[in-house]
């Protein structure tokens, strides 16, 4: 069984097993949870598609850690007037693995 998702403002494409990097999410790991955003499922040959999510389809899900990335530099700088700015970010991650799609 195959699934799209939405998690964070973002979708992905996900099995069972599958794990997934997304925008922090306000859970304890270890902690499950269910998806109800998702996009479109296919099993076998049949394929549904939401219009925008499908009713009746979940997906379980099991936070596994949370992390940061990788530190991304930026620069402000503006021309003759010797204003520099130089600032860094690293955004919040979370470590999900998907455990059933039902539906």
């Amino acid at each position: 069984m195959f699934a799209v998702i939405e998690l964070g403002g973002r979708q992905f494409p996900v099995e069972k097993g599958t794990r997934v990097q997304c925008e922090k999410l306000e859970l304890a790991p270890n902690a499950t949870f269910t998806v109800e955003k998702v996009l479109m499922v296919k099993t076998g040959e049949k394929i549904q598609v939401g219009q925008p999510y499908l009713k009746g389809v979940e997906v379980k899900a099991k936070v596994l850690s949370h992390a940061r990335g990788k530190k991304v530099i930026g620069l402000k700088y503006k021309n003759k007037t010797n204003y520099r700015r130089k600032y860094g970010h690293r955004q919040a991650y979370t470590t999900v693995q998907i455990d059933s799609i039902i539906g």
